[in-house]
């Protein structure tokens, strides 16, 4: 199960993880928990008038192309986007999602876990990947269904308990990952649209290290074909496309990962999200 905020996040995080899952035959569910109705038109070549006032259904449009591209189940779970505040101190519009209770928010996630019984969930990690309230509610959401799925007494009503076993923040953009491809299109005359994003990149240890390394190059090309659904969002002529896909299957194969949460012994680092998993770890619940 892969817990999101928007759709298009699905896309952008981890989606050539899923589309390989999938193709060996694993069972995949991307839950979004807003429809994203307060984000912007992002690709000035969809910014039409007609687009804006029907942003709703369009980003829902985009959402069940880009579920069909990765080869996913995909619902959403019903709450109102928050839109990105433009400095700290504005304040969230009245019942969006961050400004959700916990347990209200995370109720239709302790739902969706008990009824899909996934082993494994990936979300964001603390920070929400980049501080936007509803990446950060997200983490927070999740966190609270893994604990809390399989424990009978809580969210009563919400199906019968279920206990994932591990836990991944998604660790998609971290500086090594974008030093590399940077110092490789350099190398190789391309120019880099990672120069200026590395010199403001704060110089500090990581607050969640990577743990898991998953080999899915193979399946970047379903990445940025679902990626490029999300029409409104995403330019295909913007810096996600800039750096030649071949270059990235040779110097960064892999999605990585930080196992923040895990039931079943395994050892670090890991270059699969299952590992520790075996049939006789499966159980409904924990008592």
């Amino acid at each position: 199960m892969a817990v999101h905020a928007h759709p298009d996040d699905e896309s952008s995080k981890g989606a050539a993880t899923m589309a390989r899952y999938v193709r060996e035959g694993v069972e995949v569910l991307v839950c979004t928990l807003t429809g994203g109705e307060r984000g912007s038109v992002l690709n000035p070549k969809m910014d039409r008038p007609e687009i804006v006032a029907n942003i709703t259904e369009v980003r829902a449009a985009e959402m069940a192309r880009a579920r069909e591209i990765l080869g996913v189940e995909q619902r959403f779970l019903g709450f109102v986007d928050s839109g990105l505040p433009e400095n700290e101190d504005e304040e969230l519009p009245e019942g969006c999602f961050g400004l959700q209770k916990l347990e209200d928010a995370s109720a239709p996630l302790v739902a969706a876990v008990r009824e899909f019984r996934p082993h494994v969930i990936i979300t964001y990690d603390d920070d929400g990947g980049y501080p936007h309230p509803d990446h950060i509610m997200t983490n927070k959401v999740s966190v609270e269904a893994f604990e809390a799925a399989g424990d009978p007494d809580r969210y009563p009503g919400t199906g019968d308990p279920w206990q994932p076993l591990k836990l991944y923040y998604q660790m998609g953009f971290t500086k090594e990952r974008f030093e590399a491809l940077h110092e490789a299109m350099t190398e190789r005359g391309l120019g880099s649209p990672y120069a200026d994003w590395i010199s403001r990149w704060e110089d500090r240890p990581a607050k969640w290290p990577v743990t898991t390394r998953v080999p899915c190059g193979d399946y970047f090309d379903i990445r940025d074909e679902a990626l490029k659904a999300h029409a409104t969002q995403v330019d295909p002529e913007s810096w996600w496309f800039v750096c030649p896909r071949e270059l990235q299957q040779e110097i960064w194969p892999t999605e990585d990962y930080h196992l923040a949460r895990s039931l079943v012994d395994t050892d670090l680092p890991e270059d699969d999200l299952f590992t520790g998993i075996h049939a006789d770890d499966v159980a409904p619940a924990c008592h």
